[in-house]
């Protein structure tokens, strides 16, 4: 492997969710790395600060709702239009505290309603954009999908972190995360040689959460700490370059050891 291989000069990569905490860090680190990032999240006024943040290049923002089927396919068609995807990083999701009634709640409070759209989302949204945005994901061998997924596809919840506290663990989070990973299985067999797929499961990330919630997590982590949002550079620029050429169906977990005991 030459020494370049973790450049992404020259390569174009769509990264939704691209205006959140987490999505402003990969940006950022595949801009780095060299890529061309195609930033795409629901509000126009945050695609335009996040894109204003990303070192000099190409860059391009493109402002949609992923849950209304016209905004996708227009989000897909304006992706088109650049022609070139070479990676895409499925990162929009509602997390456990996304505001939607009847989500982050106690589970018999937990609507149908907010487990569909939390599904939608969280797994019908990256299966749809990783089939329309195929054909260019192939065009030049570079091809790499990006999913992201959490612990909580890996493993089942410690509701005991959550005692005292208003956070909540929705099912819908879990079950759309754990079904990231075995997508990311799928497409990586089915889509292989030409294009490769992975996906990186995050631990908690610190985000103010309450006192006595950060203190058990913590104390449950081997590394003794919450992630930051910089936790996640690495994974994301390897799993998208070159250097991770021979890696495919994987799915890493980047946890502080969380998920190894």
């Amino acid at each position: 492997m030459s020494g370049d291989a973790g450049s992404l000069e020259g390569r174009t990569a769509v990264v939704t969710g691209g205006a959140g905490p987490l999505g402003r860090t990969l940006c950022a680190s595949l801009a780095e790395a060299g890529a061309r990032v195609v930033l795409v999240d629901r509000d126009t006024d945050l695609v335009d600060h996040a894109l204003a943040e990303l070192p000099d290049g190409d860059h391009r923002g493109i402002a949609g709702d992923l849950l209304d089927a016209d905004a996708l396919a227009s989000v897909v068609a304006q992706v088109k239009r650049l022609g070139a995807c070479d990676i895409l990083v499925n990162n929009a999701a509602f997390t456990g505290t996304s505001g939607v009634p009847g989500y982050a709640v106690p589970f018999e409070e937990q609507t149908d309603d907010a487990f569909e759209l939390a599904l939608r989302l969280n797994l019908t949204v990256p299966f749809s954009l990783t089939r329309r945005l195929l054909p260019l994901l192939r065009r030049t061998g570079h091809g790499s999908v990006v999913n992201v997924s959490s612990i909580y596809g890996l493993v089942g919840p410690n509701m005991g972190l959550y005692a005292g506290t208003v956070m909540g663990n929705p099912a819908a989070y879990g079950a759309s995360k754990g079904g990231i990973a075995q997508l990311t299985r799928y497409l990586a067999t089915v889509l292989a040689p030409d294009v490769r797929c992975n996906a990186f499961a995050p631990g908690g990330i610190a985000r103010g959460q309450a006192e006595e919630f950060v203190e058990r997590y913590e104390g449950l982590t081997p590394l003794r700490r919450m992630a930051a949002e910089d936790d996640f550079r690495g994974v994301v620029r390897w799993l998208a370059s070159d250097e991770s050429a021979y890696v495919t169906g994987q799915v890493i977990a980047v946890d502080g050891g969380w998920t190894a005991w």
